[in-house]
């Protein structure tokens, strides 16, 4: 009898766990960033080159208003997709990562399961299931071989 082998690849929890970190601290980022580098030159620049009349028109300040729309969308972009994925954990892993990541203080673990009134084995046990649920409601989870979803 042939026996029929699965090539399922496995998931790299450590990976996964860090990535997802870094995505969460990449949303608290986001919300509190405020672009200067996209503001536009005040001063004036002089050029040897002479300008060229041509039917392009650009200046710094168009420059830096598309840049900055740009950055906007992707920033709302990635906010929303985060919210969207935490949203569809369960309430206590909603809570957990909410508590830690999501708001503008910073809380310690620690402070996160006296607050909530849990055990802290059950507190880690619940963070660690909450980021690996989170990695793949982003397809964000770290596979052995190497490769990401």
């Amino acid at each position: 009898m042939n026996q029929m082998t699965l090539n399922i690849p496995q998931i790299d929890e450590e990976a996964t766990k860090t990535k997802t970190e870094e995505l969460l601290e990449k949303y608290r980022m986001y919300l509190l960033q405020v672009p200067e580098d996209f503001l536009p030159k005040v001063t004036a620049t002089y050029s040897l080159v002479p300008p060229s009349f041509s039917n392009e028109f650009h200046s710094s300040t168009e420059d830096a208003a598309i840049k900055r729309m740009d950055w906007e969308i992707e920033r709302e972009r990635f906010l929303k997709r985060m919210q969207r994925a935490v949203n569809r954990l369960s309430q206590k892993e909603r809570q957990i990562l909410v508590m830690l990541y999501m708001q503008n203080e910073e809380m310690y673990d620690y402070e996160v399961y006296a607050e909530m009134r849990i055990s802290q084995r059950s507190y880690y046990r619940t963070k660690a299931k909450a980021f690996y649920r989170l990695a793949f409601a982003l397809r964000a989870e770290v596979y052995k071989d190497g490769g990401a979803s």
